[in-house]
C-alpha cells in the first residue's frame, strides 16, 4: 500500500489532516508516475485546508470529493518509476522534480509527461545530478515566485533593493537572484537569521517598530525597488521611502495600495530553469529548517505555521 496526504474538512491542519493508506495509482497516456522522495511545503498548503474561501480559489469546494479526502501539497522530487502510453520525454528510472497541486504529498505521484499549463497539468522536469532531492523538492512554488517577481520590477545593476522575508522560502531566493542581477539588496529578518542573511551577501533589518527609520539609516541613498514577502507593513514601507509603485512587488499582501503580486502562476518554464540551475551550480543557496517523515507531516505544517522559518521545511516520504 503506498501513502498519501489528504484531508477531508475543512479546520485547524492538526485536525484535519492524515495519512492514508490506498494502492498505487497508475498512469493514463500521456502521463508518468513518480515515486515521491521529497515535498516542499509552502503557506498556501495550510490555507487551502483552512479556508473554505481560500479552497475555492484552488477549485476546492468539497474536500471529501469522491470520500478518498483531498490531497495536499505541490512540491515534489523523486523517480520515475512507470510510464503511460505515448510518453517519450521521460524514461524509467529518471530523476525529476516537479509539482501538481493537491496530489504531492505521497508515495506517488502522477502527472503529465509534457504538461502545457502548470496550475492544471503540473510542472515536471529533469532533476540535475547536482542537486540533492530534499533542495529538488522544495523548489517549484518558491523558485518560479521569485524569478517572478525579480524579473517584475527589472531588477538590475544600480538598484537598491528592499527584500522582506528575507530569509524565508521566497525571500532568500528573491534576495539571492536580486543580487546576481547586480543590486545591493537588503532584507527585513528575525534577529536570529542576520547573521546568515550577510554570508550571503544581504544586509540585514530588524523587524518591527521603527522599520522605516532603520532602513533608513541602513541605506541613506534610498530604495529603488521593493520584493514584498511578508505583508502590508512592507509595501507600507517601501512607498514611504520612495519606492515607485510599480517597482513593488508583492506576494504578501496582492493589491495593497495598487501594489502588483506577480508570483509561481506568472513564471516561464525557462525562469524556473534558470533558477534550478543556479541552485544546483550553487549560485544560489535554498536553505532546509527541517525535514520529516510523512507520518509526521500534520507536525511539519504546524512548524510551518508557527513562522519565521528559514527557508524551507521538507517532508520525505523515503
Amino acid at each position: 500500500m503506498a501513502r498519501f496526504a489528504r484531508f477531508h474538512r475543512f479546520g485547524p491542519t492538526a485536525e484535519v489532516l492524515g495519512v492514508v493508506h490506498e494502492e498505487p495509482p497508475h498512469p493514463g497516456p500521456g502521463e508518468v508516475r513518480v515515486q515521491v522522495r521529497a515535498n516542499g511545503l509552502n503557506p498556501v498548503d495550510f490555507k487551502v485546508m483552512n479556508s473554505p474561501g481560500h479552497a475555492a480559489h484552488y477549485g476546492i469546494a468539497d474536500p471529501r470529493g469522491d470520500g478518498r479526502g483531498t490531497g495536499v501539497g505541490f512540491d515534489f522530487a523523486g523517480d520515475v518509476d512507470e510510464l503511460g502510453p505515448g510518453v517519450t520525454r521521460f524514461t524509467l528510472g529518471d530523476a525529476v522534480l516537479g509539482g501538481r497541486r493537491h496530489h504531492a504529498l505521497g508515495d506517488f505521484v502522477i502527472i503529465q509527461a509534457d504538461g502545457a499549463d502548470a496550475e492544471r497539468d503540473g510542472v515536471l522536469i529533469e532533476k540535475p545530478a547536482a542537486l540533492d532531492y530534499d533542495t529538488a523538492g522544495a523548489l517549484v512554488v518558491t523558485a518560479r515566485t521569485a524569478i517572478a517577481a525579480v524579473d517584475r520590477v527589472g531588477v538590475g545593476p544600480g538598484d537598491t533593493v528592499l527584500v522582506s522575508a528575507a530569509a524565508g522560502g521566497v525571500g532568500v531566493i528573491a534576495a539571492q537572484l536580486a543580487r546576481l542581477r547586480g543590486a545591493t539588496v537588503f532584507g527585513t529578518a528575525s534577529e536570529a537569521n542576520h547573521e546568515f542573511l550577510r554570508d550571503l551577501g544581504v544586509t540585514p533589518v530588524a523587524y518591527g517598530d521603527g522599520l522605516i527609520e532603520r532602513l533608513t539609516d541602513a541605506a541613506p541613498d534610498g530604495f529603488t525597488a521593493a520584493l514584498d514577502c511578508h505583508g502590508p507593513d512592507s509595501v507600507d514601507a517601501a512607498l514611504a521611502l520612495g519606492v515607485p509603485i510599480e517597482r513593488i512587488n508583492t506576494i504578501a499582501a496582492r493589491g495593497h495600495r495598487g501594489a502588483q503580486g506577480v508570483g509561481n502562476p506568472q513564471a516561464t518554464m525557462e525562469q524556473f530553469a534558470e533558477i534550478v540551475r543556479l541552485v544546483a551550480d550553487g549560485s544560489i543557496t535554498v536553505p532546509i529548517e527541517a525535514v520529516y517523515p510523512i507520518e509526521r507531516v500534520a507536525e511539519a505544517y504546524a512548524r510551518l505555521e508557527a513562522g519565521h522559518v528559514r527557508g524551507k521545511i521538507v517532508v520525505v516520504t523515503r
